[in-house]
């Protein structure tokens, strides 16, 4: 649950997020895809070692729930650093697609039909 240094000891979820226990947005999901910005920004500042780590994952689009498993993190922990790094413009974020709530007629009678033949 939590980073091991080279000496084996235990960085705790809460120390990575500076004590912080909820996101400063409600941006996420675990679907949302994030990516890193590249180049970053002129005025970007080092990223601390957890964020950098953060950012070398999102090279390529990849999804919250993925992250955080890469990250052998909490996903909880991860969207407070990805919010963190949102707000400083280093990376961007692709809500998922919505998906229509009605049922598509055509397509249903399509496979009752498909399953009647069988």
């Amino acid at each position: 649950m939590g980073e091991g240094d080279a000496a084996g000891r235990l960085v705790r979820p809460f120390t990575l997020t500076g004590g912080r226990t909820r996101p400063s947005r409600a941006d996420f999901t675990l679907i949302t895809s994030v990516t890193a910005v590249d180049p970053p920004p002129e005025d970007a500042t080092r990223p601390q070692p957890e964020h950098a780590r953060i950012l070398r994952l999102c090279a390529k689009p990849i999804v919250v729930a993925e992250l955080a498993a890469e990250l052998d993190l909490p996903v909880s922990v991860v969207v407070i650093l990805l919010c963190d790094l949102l707000e400083a413009g280093r990376i961007t974020v692709q809500a998922p697609r919505l998906v229509s709530r009605t049922p598509d007629l055509d397509l249903l009678q399509k496979v009752r039909d498909g399953l009647g033949r069988l």
